[in-house]
């Protein structure tokens, strides 16, 4: 039996239920899903996937991430609710290639971890299984694992067994449209231009479960936890002097409450410059790479090569002797006694982050 999976937390339990169920059938995994964005997320639960296909001892296979063709399929559709159409036709493209799949490898029948994902329709699963399945001469395995607990069974199972645990489906319309009902900022669909691993980014998390691997490989005992944080982003910025957009670097955690100002350098203390407005620093290259011990040669080159952010982090309590500081920080080639115009775009937001303890 082909068994198409969608993530592990899903695939983990119902796995084990289908070996117990179909005793019989060989399973095999096939991860197909192009509607996963973006591709950092597909990465981080292919991997996770796989790796619970190996402690299960299931074959596993991956489809193409063919997006655009996917895209193309749901046009239209974009802003379906969770459990619309547009599901409806996520479900028929990704059964199809799931049916073809199984016709393919001599499998007489296939199933999917969606089914196990309290999120989905059972309805619009089973009919979309059953199509592509009488579209290739294959069975469809429609069973429902989600009754008599089972649900909860699977939680605790992806828990003891340390799985990754997303907190969307996937698909870039449905992240939009919970992050908009959670007032919250997608920042899923962000990464910065300078590469940088920012705090709760999936980068970040693919360190992380990269990291569970290689501890699991040595043997070495861990456990992985998750804490409250106040998290940042930078949207976007600049700093103009005569109509010139200067090099710059903005701190993290740097926030400019209506988003631009416009003033002088007023005081210069320690080598760290005073702005007269919004409680704005700015320090030069030569004062940065002092106090971080660095040797860059101009902004531009910090900007393609830039601190780990916890050195940010720690460098902006060195600048404010102040923990929980805001204020802007902005590090330029040189300082000038001319007048600014600043604009920061950031959020600072509630936030939760895994972090990874070895015992």
């Amino acid at each position: 039996m082909l068994v198409h999976i969608c993530c592990s937390v899903d695939s983990h339990y119902f796995l084990q239920k289908l070996r117990n169920d179909y005793p019989d059938e060989k399973l095999v995994g096939f991860f197909y899903n192009p509607n996963i964005h973006p591709f950092s997320e597909y990465s981080l639960r292919y991997n996770d996937v796989k790796r619970s296909c190996d402690l299960l001892g299931i074959d596993l296979c991956q489809g193409g991430y063919n997006v655009d063709s996917w895209l193309l399929a749901i046009k239209g559709l974009e802003n379906e609710p969770e459990k619309g159409e547009r599901c409806s036709v996520c479900f028929d493209y990704r059964f199809e290639e799931s049916a073809k799949k199984a016709k393919e490898l001599n499998h007489s029948s296939f199933t999917s971890t969606l089914l196990m994902s309290p999120k989905k329709s059972l309805k619009q699963l089973a009919q979309a299984g059953e199509s592509s399945a009488n579209k290739y001469y294959v069975d469809f395995v429609s069973i429902d694992y989600r009754k008599d607990g089972g649900t909860n069974e699977q939680s605790l199972l992806a828990k003891k067994d340390k799985l990754f645990k997303q907190d969307y489906c996937g698909c870039v319309f449905a992240l939009v449209k919970q992050r908009e009902g959670q007032k919250k900022l997608a920042y899923e669909l962000m990464s910065p231009i300078n590469k940088q691993i920012q705090p709760s980014s999936i980068e970040e998390k693919i360190e992380l479960y990269d990291k569970r691997i290689e501890l699991e490989k040595e043997s070495i005992d861990y456990f992985i936890t998750k804490e409250g944080i106040l998290n940042y982003r930078l949207l976007n910025a600049k700093v103009i002097v005569k109509s010139e957009v200067l090099p710059s670097y903005i701190l993290a955690y740097s926030l400019l409450k209506r988003g631009r100002t416009e003033g002088r350098v007023e005081h210069t203390h320690n080598k760290i410059s005073f702005f007269n407005r919004e409680s704005i620093k700015i320090i030069d290259i030569i004062t940065f790479n002092e106090l971080t011990n660095s040797q860059y040669k101009n902004v531009r080159e910090l900007n393609n090569n830039p601190l780990a952010f916890e050195d940010e982090v720690f460098l902006r309590g060195r600048i404010t002797k102040n923990n929980f500081s805001s204020s802007p920080i902005i590090v330029l080639d040189e300082i000038v006694d001319e007048k600014y115009r600043i604009f920061i775009n950031s959020s600072i937001f509630n936030d939760t982050k895994e972090t990874l303890v070895v015992k």
